[in-house]
């Protein structure tokens, strides 16, 4: 079989529930996945030839399939980065492509170009200094608006906060802010408690559903309980968040206010789809796995 590598943060767990879905779908059209973190790759530069190292790949690969990046310093980030784009300038197709990692990881950069592009998303501020965070928080509270504070980098709801209250003003430093402070307007979605995941590939939205949690935060990580959804409206928006940030494929989260009004909240470029697959009729790894073949222009592997 040829081979496909998978780069992952769970190397350990052999790729997680998410990377052996895809393993599985690789195999049922003749290659093999090899699950490998970006850290332990290289670059080497020798008499003007540039060459990416993977550990565990004999040869070039002609599609690479991103399912984690690992946490690290800002040097470190760069560098895994740089790698990716390297790849891809030498002709690898990374799906998704280094670009759309980088835009959607950065929560202010999504929420920039969501704006840019028509598609609603809640008043945001990003910043630096705790006294603009502050005047800031304190605005929206003789407003009478509720704020939420979050990572600019970060997924599955970790270091998300709640501002409705002077109370609640003590503003965190730990690694989930490292120093930058990212605030969202809390959307009112009055009976709409729930907010919805749109699965967007290739511009379709494959699958919709439905987040039901026990809190304000409806992440399946965090125990949401997963429902179908067939609302149009919602499918759409997230085809047109997934459009406004240049992406291959991405779970859109959408959050309906109380007047009936969609906002799309986030755009993530490693979507996990486990809460989905459960209540999906087919195999979405599948689906991904599909599309990546296609943009590789390649079909099959041999045996």
């Amino acid at each position: 079989m040829q081979v496909v590598p998978i780069f992952t943060d769970e190397v350990a767990q052999a790729g997680g529930w998410h990377g052996q879905s895809l393993a599985q779908a690789f195999a049922r059209r003749g290659w093999q996945a090899h699950m490998v973190s970006l850290d332990s790759c290289h670059i080497s530069i020798v008499q003007q030839q540039v060459n990416v190292h993977i550990p565990g790949l004999a040869q070039t690969a002609p599609m690479a399939f991103v399912r984690g990046v690992a946490a690290g310093t800002t040097q470190q980030i760069i560098t895994r980065m740089n790698l990716l784009h390297t790849l891809q300038r030498q002709g690898m197709i990374i799906y998704n492509h280094a670009r759309a990692i980088e835009t959607t990881v950065d929560k202010g950069l999504t929420s920039q170009l969501l704006a840019e592009q028509g598609v609603a998303t809640p008043d945001t501020w990003v910043c630096e200094h705790r006294d603009v965070a502050h005047a800031i928080m304190q605005q929206a509270l003789d407003t009478g608006k509720a704020l939420v504070i979050k990572p600019l980098f970060g997924s599955q709801g970790k270091g998300v906060r709640l501002i409705e209250t002077r109370a609640q003003f003590a503003l965190p430093q730990d690694q989930f802010v490292d120093g930058v402070f990212y605030l969202q307007e809390k959307i009112d979605c009055g009976p709409y408690q729930h907010d919805y995941r749109v699965f967007v590939v290739r511009g379709e939205p494959i699958a919709v559903m439905k987040r039901q949690g026990d809190s304000w935060l409806h992440n399946v990580a965090r125990g949401a309980r997963c429902s179908t959804c067939d609302e149009v409206d919602v499918a759409e928006i997230g085809v047109k968040a997934a459009q406004a940030v240049g992406i291959d494929y991405a779970g859109v989260d959408v959050m309906r206010d109380q007047h009936g009004k969609l906002w799309v909240i986030e755009v993530n470029s490693i979507p996990a789809w486990r809460g989905l697959q459960s209540i999906t009729n087919f195999e979405i790894a599948d689906v991904l796995v599909n599309d990546l073949l296609q943009l590789a222009n390649v079909t099959e592997g041999r045996a």
